[in-house]
C-alpha cells in the first residue's frame, strides 16, 4: 500500500508514502539519488522508489486486487527493471514513455505493481501492466493509491486506499500556489497508514532538487538532500 502525489503549482513538488510491512528497507542519500531500497533475498538490496539528480521520481503503488493481466507471459520487460532503469538514470522519461507506447510490459506472478512517475518538468506517467499507461503534460495534481486508474469502476478491496485517494484529492484541490514541502508532508500525514505501516515519508522539491524524508510517520524529524 503506497500513495504518490504530484502537485504543479508555482513549484513542482513530489510526495510518496512507502506502506509496507515484513520487508526490510533503508533510505540511501547519494550525489546522483535518494534511494529507497528493499532487501531482497536473491539480489540484496534493490533501489525501487525515490528520486534522482536529474528531476526524476520513481513511486510505484501494487494493485489491489492483483490483475491477472499484468502476470509474465513471454519475454515482457519487468515493470519493476524499468523503474529502477529511470530511477538510476540508465533510461529518461521520455525513453520509458515511448517504450510502453510501444511494447507490453508485466509485473510479478500474482502482483500487479505499478508506476507513478514523473519528470523534471512536473510530467507524469501512470503504467499499470497488462491494462496500458496515462500520460499527463504537466497536470495540476495527480494521485495514485491502491486501485488503477485505468478502470472507472475498478473491483473493491480493503487495501485499494480509495478512503487515502480521497482524501489526498480534497486537500489538494483547494491547496494555494505557493504549495511546497511543509503541505506536501501535511498531506502525506494525512494518509499516513498503521495496518500496512507508512515506513517513509518523501518529498521532492524538484526545482531546488531538494529531497527531504522521515521514517516510520516520525514527521517531526525530517532528513534532507540537496544535489550539486
Amino acid at each position: 500500500m503506497c500513495t504518490s502525489i504530484v502537485v504543479n503549482k508555482k513549484k513542482t513538488i513530489v510526495g510518496w508514502n512507502l506502506d509496507i510491512r515484513d520487508s526490510e528497507i533503508r533510505v540511501r542519500p547519494t550525489d546522483d539519488g535518494v534511494f529507497i531500497e528493499v532487501d531482497n533475498q536473491k539480489v540484496g538490496w534493490m533501489p525501487l522508489f525515490g528520486a534522482n539528480r536529474r528531476g526524476d521520481f520513481v513511486g510505484m503503488p501494487t494493485c489491489w486486487p492483483p490483475d491477472e493481466r499484468s502476470n509474465p507471459v513471454g519475454n515482457e520487460t519487468n515493470i519493476i527493471m524499468l523503474d529502477i532503469d529511470l530511477l538510476l538514470m540508465k533510461k529518461t522519461f521520455r525513453e520509458v514513455h515511448d517504450f510502453v507506447q510501444n511494447n507490453k510490459v508485466c509485473s510479478i506472478p500474482g502482483l500487479t505493481f505499478m508506476s507513478a512517475l514523473s519528470d523534471c518538468d512536473g510530467n507524469v506517467l501512470h503504467i499499470v501492466p497488462g491494462q496500458g499507461f496515462e500520460y499527463y503534460q504537466k497536470p495540476e495534481y495527480k494521485i495514485m493509491a491502491n486501485f488503477s486508474p485505468l478502470q472507472k469502476n475498478p473491483p473493491q478491496h480493503p487495501w485499494m486506499g480509495k478512503d487515502r485517494y480521497q482524501k489526498a484529492e480534497e486537500m489538494l484541490r483547494t491547496a494555494k500556489d505557493d504549495f511546497g514541502v511543509a503541505d506536501c508532508f501535511a498531506v502525506l500525514e494525512a494518509v499516513a497508514q498503521t495496518e500496512f505501516p507508512t515506513r517513509v515519508s518523501m518529498v521532492f522539491d524538484v526545482a531546488e532538487r531538494a529531497v527531504f524524508w522521515c521514517c516510520d510517520r516520525d514527521f517531526n524529524n525530517i532528513e534532507n538532500k540537496r544535489f550539486k
